[in-house]
């Protein structure tokens, strides 16, 4: 039976201490089961994150190229269904969605350890498995995203966000060293086993939050044609279009993620081969990047305040393009390990600073009819290109070298953030907008769409 928050609260009552010694997030049960399920999944993925490139480089000795491939599939999902995403999202409800995604990932991920007992594991595997598992995240996350905000509230987004960042650090700081750990004891697919089964553990535990009223599909389902579900996704498409702010944050990704994802596809790799690194000691140095995730975490409303929201995501994005540069210019000594290290904490630390105030604002400007729509295209924008930069990564890795290649991110990421410094309007945003400021700015169309069956 549904319940109806209109009578009750979101959460059941918490122990009095946690009323005195917590957040208000934190006490509520839905907010917690979501956050213990995400970061089990985030621990899992740290695992995969290094053992399935690893399982490339080591096992079937991958070149740059095919490096790049096995980044691209997995980006590919985002650019193939991204834009109808958001439909499926408020055509569902959402909590079902994520619990199949973790169940589709997971199985997906036991293909690997599977093809290595049985002796078929090759790259067209670890292809089929990459794209399997981007398929389901791009569901789960939107999904999740989504979800958390209808369940938290708008004014408890920037904790529940920084909550989800500080498992997200968590999983930074203790998951590349057990991930190293895994790898080097008991080889890269073993490893891809414990992530799978942390994605079903995932779905185990979000069968326990009971459902409410709000979880009721935000659009009637009442055309399943093409023409329908393309008017739908065009509302999403038309809100970001129509908004200076989401318009900008959208593109920006879009060019930052190509240069991410053609650093992701030859990072491991360089840290293998260039740098001439162990399994153990690559997931040692990931560590460190966790630190800067937790100093993000402990400091983004601080610099919030001091700075403004949109000066503090311009100054994570172009710290990014610094920790690139720096990661370039690691040489192969003794000292590789520890220059390594500050360059991961660097990169780790501007990542958090942007996207823990992106997903708040992307949350807060977005009425909830809305938000599954306006966050799958977003997530469609932003990542649309970046198989392209996952190939042209290996592709140029293959012609002038991995480290070469590193900083060519680098140099083009620092271009584009003080850019975006000097001419976009983001340096002006001081505060999240309120719900009221995003529906006057809403495009027409959108703004007079049925909003609930």
């Amino acid at each position: 039976m549904i319940h109806d928050d209109s009578k009750t609260s979101a959460a059941s009552p918490a122990p009095r201490w946690w009323h005195r010694h917590l957040p208000p997030v934190w006490q509520n049960r839905d907010f917690r089961l979501l956050w213990i399920s995400l970061t089990i999944t985030h621990f899992g993925g740290q695992v995969t994150f290094l053992a399935l490139p690893l399982t490339a480089a080591l096992m079937l000795n991958a070149s740059p190229m095919q490096m790049g491939i096995l980044t691209a599939v997995e980006a590919l999902p985002y650019t193939l269904f991204g834009l109808f995403t958001g439909v499926l999202i408020d055509r569902s409800r959402k909590l079902k969605l994520i619990i199949l995604a973790d169940i589709g990932r997971g199985l997906a991920l036991l293909l690997v350890p599977v093809a290595a007992w049985f002796g078929f594991l090759s790259m067209p595997v670890l292809y089929i498995v990459g794209f399997l598992v981007g398929i389901g995240g791009i569901i789960g996350w939107a999904a999740y995203q989504v979800f958390m905000a209808e369940r938290v509230g708008n004014k408890h987004l920037v904790d529940a966000n920084s909550g989800i960042a500080l498992s997200d650090s968590a999983s930074q700081l203790v998951g590349p060293g057990l991930a190293g750990a895994i790898i080097h004891w008991l080889t890269a697919p073993i490893a891809i086993l414990a992530d799978a089964l942390s994605f079903l553990f995932s779905a185990w535990i979000l069968r326990n939050i009971p459902p409410r009223a709000s979880d009721a599909p935000k659009i009637a389902a009442q055309s399943s044609d093409w023409r329908a579900i393309w008017a739908e996704s065009k509302q999403g498409l038309s809100m970001i279009l129509n908004h200076p702010v989401l318009r900008t944050i959208a593109f920006t990704l879009m060019g930052w993620n190509v240069l991410k994802h053609a650093y992701i596809a030859i990072v491991i790799l360089y840290a293998a081969k260039d740098l001439a690194l162990s399994p153990g000691t690559i997931g040692a140095l990931f560590m460190l990047a966790g630190v800067g995730f937790l100093v993000a975490t402990a400091t983004i409303k601080r610099f919030n305040a001091r700075f403004g929201v949109g000066s503090v995501m311009l100054g994570g994005l172009t710290a990014t393009a610094v920790a690139w540069l720096l990661i370039a210019a690691v040489p192969r000594t003794a000292l590789t390990p520890v220059l390594l290290g500050a360059s991961l904490f660097v990169l780790d630390l501007g990542v958090m600073l942007f996207f823990i105030n992106y997903l708040s604002l992307r949350q807060a400007a977005v009425p909830e009819a809305f938000r599954g729509r306006v966050t799958s295209t977003l997530i469609f924008i932003a990542v649309s290109l970046a198989p392209l930069g996952s190939l042209a990564g290996g592709a140029l890795a293959e012609w002038v070298g991995l480290r070469a290649t590193i900083a060519v991110c680098g140099a083009v990421g620092l271009v584009m953030g003080l850019v975006l410094f000097r001419w976009s309007q983001l340096p002006a945003l001081r505060d999240l907008p309120r719900p009221e400021e995003a529906a006057r700015i809403l495009a027409p169309d959108a703004a007079t769409a049925p909003s609930t069956p």
